[in-house]
């Protein structure tokens, strides 16, 4: 899957410097001063580890709804390198706002070793224009095959994404906002 978010959209973790590619152990770009770093695969999620919580994020199902920047913004800054800063806000808050997104781009992990709860049962919800937000288990197979077990997902009800099951919102279900 080659494509990130909607055509031409940068992964808001991504610093555009020389050499970062998310591999594991890289350093934060941006210097955070907290001499943490931001892990993950260039093709996958980056982790961004803060004292109480770890958040992590997947620009290959981020689909821009901007919970994250609008919840929250002392955390999620996608002006600032990094663009996530998990020691900005309590925990708790933190987790409430990443539960927020509805396409599972960010997920958490308290610092207490636990895990995102997803939501039981398990929810499958249209929208007017024809997304699929899911909210549960999920266990969402895309077009390469790859499997991605996630708290929520954003597919496409229109059955004219160029990502899918992802909502890509280059079909009907992208002429609206919201």
């Amino acid at each position: 899957m080659a494509a990130v978010g909607r055509a031409g959209a940068e992964d808001p973790g991504d610093s555009g410097g020389a050499g970062d590619n998310g591999s594991a152990g890289a350093e934060d770009p941006g210097g955070s001063g907290s001499g943490k770093a931001a892990t993950g695969r260039a093709d996958g999620p980056r982790a961004y580890r803060g004292d109480g919580i770890t958040v992590s994020f997947d620009a290959r199902v981020c689909r821009h709804a901007a919970e994250c920047v609008h919840g929250l913004p002392a955390v999620f800054d996608t002006a600032r390198r990094p663009w996530i800063m998990p020691d900005a806000a309590e925990p708790g808050v933190i987790a409430e706002v990443v539960r927020r997104c509805p396409t599972g781009a960010l997920t958490y992990r308290p610092a207490d070793g636990g895990a995102e709860v997803p939501d039981r049962p398990t929810t499958v919800r249209r929208t007017a224009d024809g997304r699929l937000l899911l909210r549960g288990e999920l266990r969402v197979t895309d077009a390469s095959g790859e499997v991605r077990e996630m708290p929520r997902a954003m597919l496409c009800g229109c059955g004219r994404s160029a990502e899918p099951p992802y909502c890509d919102r280059s079909g009907e279900c992208g002429e609206h906002e919201g």
